[in-house]
């Protein structure tokens, strides 16, 4: 199943496939990403999420370019996603950052560039001077959109009074247990769309952003109940919900049946009752808190945060 009917129209115009393939995998196989997204192409998969910290997109690079002369996609087909990371929000730093993806990816632009994290370090730079960049970066052509992950709406407030572009993404977890219906809304709201990471928990976690705890629990009874009526997964009603509340969740597999499970989501569509039913699994549950940067004046999760 292709992703070309489902696309999400951003503010300033262009188009997002409606899924993507989150491309962070916690392997030991250095070759797993470049595989999964040569399978997620043939399977349909459009939209594709990277980060500079992912350390792959070299690999999400040689993937794309071997479809491509194959003939299976053309460059306006795909849409990549890509993120600048906390030790280059010096506006100096954010160009240079921008084309150093580029170069890697092996493309002229990208479709999405974002800020990873409200917070920097070593050095504390204010999002808003880093955003100054990230407009320059639009400007020069080295990105069709710019946007932000993990910010709070304080911190989307912020910005947006200051943006003479506007950012058109929030990126952050969402999946049943957090759900963020608050944040959600404010994004909508002012018209900035959400990206949905972590769609499932980041089931198996053990990395310092996702350290070993509660499992979201796809296997709720309500979450089961649905998947019977539909004849679906308890995964692929998870992805639903999340396509149905106005995100765009970017699972991430390396798993053949699992890439081709998660895209088949578009053949059903949730009822309001059922949105709410599950709606009422949140738990507040986040499984990538990034405690260790609780210390920074501008980590977004902690309220109130703290100060320096």
């Amino acid at each position: 199943m292709s992703l070309k009917a489902n696309l999400i129209t951003l503010s300033n115009g262009h188009k997002i496939p409606a899924l993507g393939l989150g491309t962070w995998q916690g392997t030991d196989d250095p070759g797993a990403v470049e595989k999964a997204v040569k399978l997620a192409i043939d399977f349909g998969y459009r939209h594709f999420d990277c980060a500079s910290v992912y350390g792959n997109e070299n690999e999400i690079g040689k993937a794309i370019k071997q479809k491509i002369e194959e003939g299976v996609v053309k460059r306006e087909d795909i849409y990549i996603v890509t993120k600048l990371w906390n030790d280059e929000h010096d506006p100096k730093a954010v160009i240079p950052a921008c084309k150093r993806s580029l170069k890697k990816l092996g493309l002229n632009y990208l479709d999405l560039y974002l800020v990873h994290w409200p917070f920097s370090y070593p050095d504390e730079v204010d999002f808003v001077e880093t955003w100054r960049a990230m407009e320059e970066c639009v400007k020069l052509g080295l990105t069709h959109s710019i946007g932000v992950s993990n910010f709070n709406i304080e911190q989307l407030t912020r910005l947006l009074d200051s943006a003479s572009i506007k950012p058109v993404m929030n990126q952050i977890e969402a999946h049943i247990n957090l759900n963020q219906k608050e944040l959600r809304d404010f994004c909508h709201s002012k018209g900035i769309a959400v990206t949905a990471y972590s769609p499932f928990g980041a089931p198996g976690r053990d990395s310092v952003f996702q350290p070993p705890g509660p499992e979201v629990n796809l296997d709720s009874p309500v979450i089961a109940e649905i998947a019977k009526k539909y004849k679906k997964s308890n995964s692929q009603v998870a992805l639903r919900y999340l396509i149905d509340v106005g995100t765009i969740p970017i699972p991430k597999s390396s798993s053949k049946k699992h890439l081709e499970s998660n895209i088949d989501v578009f053949d059903f569509k949730l009822t309001e009752e059922e949105i709410s039913a599950i709606e009422k699994l949140e738990r507040g549950f986040r499984t990538c808190p990034a405690t260790q940067f609780n210390n920074l004046k501008e980590y977004p999760f902690q309220e109130p945060r703290k100060k320096k």
